[in-house]
């Protein structure tokens, strides 16, 4: 069986001075065009050749073709194209800047029953100015992207971090050395000489993995009374991270001593009045 015509539907906008209205919509109706469809246009031809359907669907199976003369010239490359399970729809931008139409779509004055008017995008041509927009948010150039940014490569990885590890235990971030990060950080608020490798060896990482153990937690016993000696205190308790001489601290608010003090005397009269 030869190749059918797809029927064809078309309309135009026209203008001498702004090229965005001077356009022809050209809809092919190849509904379930199986894969991608042969379309080649050039400056005065549209050539168009795809098979529709599908059988496992109950969709019946055609082929269809055409070749069309343009009455005038357009830019192939200015083409813009949407596709659906219904339809094909470009939008042919015409070359030449005149405010009249185009007597027809085809170079040959013939009737081919196949090319009809697209009366859901139609205007008259004195009355384009009033005329509602097409919606061109579908439509993309032919060579792919619908006009944003090209695509963007890849994100390089932040310097130190080797990558997640994956989900079995929640293997934590590989290759963050954070014994370099944390070492020697005295004077920024925390705490100096910070062995966080020695920490992480306490807790079962022989290297840069995350904690071991199915539930994510920690595999070894920590030492923190070893711990807090290395952050500075000596007697292995809790050292105080904060800084009296910070700017924007509340001169009137309490210190951390007062406020363990006060707590305390809190405690000692709730006692007392048991």
């Amino acid at each position: 069986m030869s190749p059918l015509h797809p029927e064809i539907l078309y309309a135009q906008r026209s203008s001498e001075t702004d090229a965005e209205k001077n356009i022809i919509y050209f809809t092919i109706q190849a509904p379930d065009v199986q894969g991608e469809p042969e379309l080649k246009i050039e400056p005065t031809k549209i050539s168009f050749h795809a098979k529709t359907g599908d059988a496992s669907k109950g969709v019946p199976e055609r082929e269809y073709e055409f070749d069309l003369d343009l009455y005038d010239e357009i830019i192939p490359e200015e083409t813009k194209k949407s596709v659906s399970s219904r339809a094909i729809v470009l939008i042919l931008r015409k070359k030449q800047l005149q405010a009249e139409f185009w007597p027809r779509l085809t170079k040959e004055k013939v009737k081919n029953n196949w090319i009809k008017t697209d009366f859901s995008k139609w205007v008259d041509e004195d009355e384009q100015e009033e005329a509602e927009a097409v919606d061109e948010s579908a439509f993309q150039g032919m060579g792919g992207g619908a006009g944003g940014p090209p695509g963007m490569g890849g994100m390089g990885g932040m310097p130190g971090m080797g990558g997640m590890g994956g989900m079995g235990g929640m293997g934590g971030m590989g290759g963050m050395d954070m014994a370099s990060m944390m070492g020697g950080g005295g004077g920024a608020g925390g705490p100096g000489g910070f062995d966080m490798a020695s920490l992480m060896a306490q807790m079962g990482q022989g290297g840069a993995g995350g904690p071991p153990g199915g539930d994510g937690g920690p595999g070894g016993n920590i030492d923190f009374e070893a711990l807090m000696k290395q952050m500075g205190q000596k007697d292995g308790s809790m050292p105080d991270f904060g800084d009296a001489e910070d700017e924007g601290d509340d001169e009137d608010a309490p210190s951390t001593g007062s406020a363990v003090a006060g707590s305390a005397g809190l405690s000692t009269e709730a006692d007392e009045s048991k």
